[in-house]
């Protein structure tokens, strides 16, 4: 048997069909913050910021000071890296910088614990015991800095090496 709600005879379960989603889109969700420091400008496409190790030849003007993290749920190091350098693009692109000066990364603490617990009780004549394991698989976060920049005259790619088969 279904229960209905009584003012629309909908299924119940549609509408609690967006709190099932909720936490999902919590645990997908990733902070990243900035601080302006400088002139922000018209926002662009985050494929035209370019990320510097080092700071560009020619001089730049800093936009904003950049912090992010990965995802709850990135699995691997380089999966990690990818994700909060496409957040400080993003970011970035937001300000209308067209660079990002990498200040560092950092990993977090946490994930792969293990927990154990036993119980036990008695009701009436009869007697129950219990053992449980709790295992977390949750990823250590990867935590970056970065200054956002604009690039007057940014250097030319440098071409990316063929894939080699």
């Amino acid at each position: 048997a279904r229960i209905h709600d009584p003012q629309t005879g909908e299924p119940m379960f549609r509408a609690f069909r967006p709190l099932l989603l909720l936490p999902l889109a919590l645990l997908a969700a990733c902070a990243t913050s900035s601080m302006v420091t400088g002139r922000v400008r018209p926002p662009i496409d985050p494929a035209q910021v370019r990320i510097y190790n080092v700071p560009p030849p020619g001089g730049f003007e800093e936009i904003a000071q950049l912090e992010t993290q990965s995802g709850a749920l990135v699995y691997g190091e380089q999966n990690k890296l990818n994700s909060v350098l496409s957040h400080l693009r993003q970011e970035a692109a937001k300000l209308g910088a067209n660079g990002v000066l990498l200040v560092g990364t950092e990993n977090g603490q946490g994930g792969g614990n293990t927990s154990v617990g036993v119980s036990g009780g008695s009701f009436g004549s009869h007697s129950y015991g219990g053992v449980g394991v709790g295992v977390d698989i949750t990823p250590t976060k990867k935590y970056a800095h970065g200054i956002a920049i604009y690039v007057p005259n940014p250097p030319p790619q440098e071409p990316q090496p063929a894939p080699t088969p």
